[in-house]
């Protein structure tokens, strides 16, 4: 091979070695796994193994001044049909970068091929349970259910047909090592199986396609887990803001805010700001988690509707995929939003708060099963534009600070802050008066004397004795608390996401 020949592709090398012997290849050797399990495993000599690491550092290296920079980095992945959309580039250059000088040279690429094959071997054991040096399309599985990656047999013949070169039904350590060598993060089945469904492309007929449903089997779980905490989290850290903000907000005669303040005090001590946020984080967590998971769902729908990639979303499908989201959210758990406010506007001059119980039977019985549902049509009128233009306004920020301020690079959680805070802002702003009356609707009782007959009616009432400032009541602890609680929101569900390896 010639210093510039292409070397055999990453994931579309023959199987076998290139004229070895196809077929499995036990290794019988003891004690822990070295590289001699793994030059036993490929056939493999030392002299061999550095030629052919040597020869795809040239693949990378085309301009041959002994190292590689990201961009030499993303055109190889790039020749090796790997797209630059994934960021693989950044993370392969971050993983091998030793010295984090922004390049890495021989010796570090090498060092990165020494940890990444015996990371593969490691694991291709486990799932080589049979140990005949060889991965059977059962094997492979099993193992994937034990992950908790369910597929059907169409996708696992697939999969098994991507690595599997030689087309001989099974797939031999060189196969394995080839289709996952530059992949730069930590070789687990669901790393490995979102890899699959990511980047390899498979062939049917004339055409190609990426297989689709990336988070289908492996992130449901993970995303709601990511939502509810991020949600419950900024919930509890702002409960006394959110009190306030209904004590407001119900107040049909002039509003101020240390008069509410010293009522909530007097009612409950500290304790009575925290009053209902026990049942606002049962609330928020189904509410955020499902909110947080439909959006990535409807984010997917969107893309796949349109036939483009993930990031050509734009503006107007984040809008449609919040603002959907935030409605099935909503309506998923409206009747504890209800309870919740009846709870935090009950008028208690002892302090004794009535059990949620007791709450929930008595609007059943005295009011009946729609009085839960009072309140909902301005919730979705105005939980769609606030989910939409949340997400929307976060999204969109998030990009413009990774394109115009950390230059390529992920927003870290101050610029994370920053988005949140102003994408909530915005949001809430823009649909305030319609909380108040959704608030409003929700405090009365259903069959009281002086019940608002509807949406309507509401807004004409408050506007005949309240006038416009009336819409915006209690507003001041709602920026107060939003700004927090959008920042707090995003930022552990950021961080839960890369716990999680949702990214």
């Amino acid at each position: 091979m010639s210093e510039k020949t292409v070397p055999v592709p990453v994931g579309k090398q023959g199987g076998g070695g290139g004229g070895r012997t196809n077929g499995c290849n036990p290794v019988k050797k003891a004690g822990p796994v070295t590289m001699d399990h793994v030059l036993l495993a490929l056939r493999e000599t030392k002299e061999e193994r550095e030629t052919r690491i040597r020869s795809l550092f040239n693949f990378f290296d085309v301009a041959n001044v002994g190292y590689l920079d990201y961009t030499q980095i993303e055109a190889g992945l790039s020749g090796l049909q790997i797209p630059a959309e994934y960021k693989y580039a950044k993370d392969l250059l971050k993983v091998c970068d030793a010295n984090r000088d922004g390049r890495v040279d021989y010796q570090e690429f090498r060092r990165y091929m020494d940890d990444k094959e015996l990371e593969l071997y490691h694991i291709f054991q486990a799932i080589d349970v049979e140990h005949n040096g060889c991965i059977l399309p059962e094997e492979l599985w099993d193992a994937l259910v034990r992950a908790g990656i369910e597929i059907d047999d169409e996708e696992l013949a697939r999969f098994v047909e991507h690595v599997d070169k030689d087309n001989n039904g099974i797939i031999t350590f060189e196969e394995w090592r080839d289709f996952l060598l530059l992949y730069p993060h930590e070789a687990t089945l669901a790393n490995i199986y979102q890899y699959w469904e990511r980047v390899c492309v498979v062939d049917i007929g004339e055409q190609a396609v990426i297989p689709q449903g990336i988070s289908k089997h492996v992130h449901a779980s993970k995303y709601l887990i990511a939502g509810g905490v991020a949600g419950a989290t900024s919930r509890t850290a702002t409960a006394p803001l959110d009190r306030l903000k209904v004590a407001l907000q119900v107040q049909t005669t002039r509003a101020h805010i240390m008069p509410a303040v010293k009522q909530i005090w007097k009612e409950g001590r500290f304790v009575g700001f925290f009053r209902g946020n026990g049942l606002n984080v049962l609330k928020v967590a189904p509410e955020s988690a499902i909110r947080f998971y439909t959006y990535e769902l409807l984010k997917n729908v969107i893309v796949d509707a349109r036939g483009e990639d993930i990031g050509d979303i734009g503006t107007s499908g984040r809008l449609v995929a919040g603002g959907l989201a935030g409605a099935v959210a909503q309506t998923a758990i409206y009747p504890m939003d209800l309870v919740k406010t009846r709870l935090q506007t009950f008028s208690c001059e002892s302090g004794k708060v009535p059990k949620l119980s007791q709450l929930s039977r008595d609007i059943l019985v005295q009011e009946g099963p729609r009085a839960f549902y009072r309140g909902l049509i301005p919730s979705l009128l105005g939980i769609i534009p606030y989910a939409g233009i949340d997400l929307a306004a976060y999204e969109t920020l998030k990009e413009m600070s990774r394109e115009y301020i950390v230059k390529d690079s992920d927003p870290g959680p101050l610029v994370q802050l920053g988005c949140g805070t102003i994408s909530g802002a915005l949001g809430a702003t823009c649909v305030y008066p319609l909380q108040v009356v959704r608030t409003r609707m929700q405090a009365q009782r259903a069959n009281g004397a002086a019940a608002y007959s509807g949406m309507l009616d509401v807004f004409l009432k408050t506007y005949k004795h309240e006038g416009i400032r009336g819409f915006y009541k209690g507003i001041f602890p709602n920026m107060l608390k939003v700004v927090p609680s959008a920042s707090i929101t995003y930022l552990v569900y950021e961080s839960m996401k890369k716990n999680l390896e949702l990214d």
